[in-house]
């Protein structure tokens, strides 16, 4: 089997809760959490934290992360898309002849990641020969887009043509959106297709009690609650 690289992406200039990576979220840095989960799966050969902040990458290396090169400018821009940011992960450490199999992507911004969240996206991955694994949690029945509805000019309108035979919550299709705990991909497909996704994605399905992705301070202050129930309950966490 070939390498695994597991990518942690984490630039300096974060809007909505300034500092946020290298904050305290129930008594670590945000980052913590991403590298225990990783380190704890125990399948990734080498996890590299890309960023643009020499601060972020002092801490990154205090939790055992390799920053080996520091993020450009241009890539760590609010508009800058995550593809980009894993072409030049992996294009950079490719310069040194290291080249990876499998791709992890890990955001810090999911603190209830568990390495077997890890393991199995990993596996799904190798077993089934797709071309991605993304971690999902089911929408609830009420904001199914087969139910839900928009306003066009004034009018309100179903908000998928086929909703208009939808008449009951439970009868439209399950729906599922991406939570951010770990998406996993082969190297050709990012580096030659270009895609962190490809045509063939398979789900890992996570339920919405072990997924959190953290954009708002008030997503923070729920993250500290849960974080603090889990430890209440495995002080091991």
């Amino acid at each position: 089997m070939g390498y695994v690289l597991g990518i942690v992406p984490a630039r300096g200039d974060s809007k909505g809760i300034p500092g946020k990576n290298v904050r305290l979220l129930a008594g670590q840095p945000l980052l913590y959490y991403t590298v225990k989960a990783a380190k704890g799966a125990g399948i990734i050969d080498r996890v590299i934290l890309t960023t643009d902040s020499e601060e972020i990458a002092e801490v990154g290396r205090g939790l055992g992360l390799e920053v080996p090169f520091l993020r450009p400018p241009e890539l760590a821009r609010d508009d800058t898309p995550m593809l980009p940011v894993v072409e030049h992960a992996v294009a950079s450490l490719e310069k040194d002849d290291w080249k990876p199999e499998v791709v992890v992507l890990l955001q810090p911004t999911a603190p209830l990641r568990r390495p077997e969240h890890i393991v199995q996206a990993v596996s799904i991955l190798r077993e089934t020969r797709c071309d991605s694994v993304v971690s999902v949690v089911p929408v609830p029945e009420h904001f199914s887009p087969h139910y839900v509805m928009k306003i066009t000019e004034g009018r309100l309108i179903h908000f998928l043509p086929e909703g208009h035979a939808i008449t009951r919550r439970q009868d439209a299709p399950r729906a599922y959106y991406r939570d951010g705990t770990v998406y996993v991909t082969w190297r050709n497909v990012v580096m030659e297709t270009h895609s962190l996704y490809g045509e063939d994605c398979r789900p890992l399905l996570l339920s919405e009690e072990e997924s959190i992705n953290i954009d708002t301070m008030e997503d923070w202050t729920t993250a500290e609650q849960r974080l603090a129930q889990i430890h209440k309950i495995d002080p091991g966490v």
